[in-house]
């Protein structure tokens, strides 16, 4: 289990991460979306006992992770693919931290093997593997201890689509076994795919969190029509709560059969007229964090990082 609770977070005066409160259950896989910026990684840097928070509490597995003895037997983590010294070989490197871990040394190429790392990769410097590459040895030394808990960062980055879906099954399958994720990502059609739940960031704040049902049953009607400036004089005619979509058409706070209404007894012809919910979560990611106050830069999460 993960919890933060009330997490909050300052840099230069100035609040990055404010009042983080969100709870991950075994068995399940928790997004944790959010624009480039909106305090993710400083979050989850509090999480993981590398940053201390100026406010709230982080715990995982019911206690601080700092408490944890030898932590990668319990808790796999990926923040930084790159973090990684690039003069060491694949094999050598994972090797490395079995010997720390107290790991047995034949769980080594095993895990190459199920990251997809050949023997030809397990024998090249780190300097030489891709973007892709290094996400695949990331993921391999955050398995290694074979963990009860995943805490992941953008673990997708420079994966090709064959590889984000094997990293999807990988997660899948490690839920489903009882373990828990925490997924920190931008790309929300990556974390639509695996997540049982959702938990929003925009500028530094939880806008929204629950899973992608309940996060879509309040989000009102999708309506297009061949005439979109008649439609939106119609629905604010009748006192209708209108916002543009990212495809054409208005989202629409009521029920589909009264914006069907208003649009037939205002002479609209419509093209498209349902819940916005087979829109995805695309609009509703943007609508909930376009107006949140910027959280700063990328720049102030690898400030935090050097800390």
């Amino acid at each position: 289990m993960i919890e933060s609770l009330g997490l909050t977070k300052r840099l230069g005066g100035r609040a990055v991460v404010q009042d983080v409160t969100f709870r991950c259950e075994p068995g399940t896989v928790t997004g944790f979306l959010g624009p480039n910026g909106a305090g993710k990684t400083t979050t989850m840097r509090m999480l993981c006992g590398l940053s201390r928070p100026d406010a709230g509490t982080a715990s995982v597995l019911d206690g601080a992770y700092r408490d944890l003895p030898n932590p990668g037997r319990r808790v796999g983590i990926l923040l930084d693919a790159g973090a990684q010294h690039g003069g060491r070989r694949g094999q050598e490197a994972l090797g490395v931290s079995a010997q720390m871990m107290g790991v047995a040394a034949a769980r080594v190429p095993e895990l190459l093997e199920l990251v997809g790392l050949d023997r030809r990769a397990a024998r090249q410097r780190l300097r030489q593997y891709s973007l892709g590459m290094r996400q695949r040895l990331g993921l391999a030394h955050a398995l290694l201890g074979d963990p009860e808990v995943l805490i992941l960062d953008e673990p997708a980055n420079g994966l090709d689509p064959e590889g984000m879906r094997w990293m999807r099954e990988l997660l899948r399958d490690f839920a489903d076994r009882g373990g828990t994720v925490l997924l920190s990502s931008h790309l929300l059609h990556e974390v639509e795919a695996v997540a049982d739940q959702m938990v929003i960031i925009g500028g530094g704040r939880i806008v929204a969190a629950g899973t992608r049902a309940e996060l879509l049953a309040d989000a009102g009607t999708l309506v297009c029509a061949t005439d979109a400036a008649a439609l939106g004089t119609a629905l604010s005619a009748a006192g209708l709560a209108a916002r543009p979509h990212a495809d054409g058409g208005y989202v629409v706070d009521a029920e589909p059969e009264e914006v069907g209404r208003i649009a037939l007894a205002g002479g609209v012809a419509l093209t498209r007229l349902g819940p916005s919910e087979s829109a995805g979560l695309e609009q509703l990611f943007f609508d909930l964090t376009s107006g949140a106050p910027d959280a700063g830069p990328a720049a102030a999460d690898l400030q935090e990082a050097v800390r």
